[in-house]
């Protein structure tokens, strides 16, 4: 089971967040991507762009965050916020 943590923050504080689950047997990124795009629907955002920043964290540490750079749209947070919770042995192979 892979699992994806999103979080919207704003002045320090956690504003909304949300967990999508993405079963089944994908590559890591592609459950990263699909559960990325749930959880923007979820929360009635628009989907970030993937900037060199947030990539690189992400790869570091499964974790990055989406400022108001990666955003077509106007955000009334400071930034978004994912990371991977839980993820088969088998999603690094």
């Amino acid at each position: 089971m892979f699992r994806l943590w999103a979080k919207e923050w704003k002045d320090g504080r956690l504003l909304r967040d949300v967990v999508v689950e993405e079963p089944g047997r994908d590559t890591r990124t592609h459950k990263v991507f699909r559960a990325l795009e749930q959880a923007c629907l979820q929360l009635d955002l628009a989907q970030p762009i993937w900037l060199k920043p947030a990539v690189r964290d992400f790869q570091k540490g499964a974790k990055c965050r989406f400022t108001k750079d990666a955003f077509v749209e106007t955000i009334e947070f400071d930034y978004l916020e994912i990371q991977v919770i839980e993820e088969d042995e088998e999603d690094w192979a």
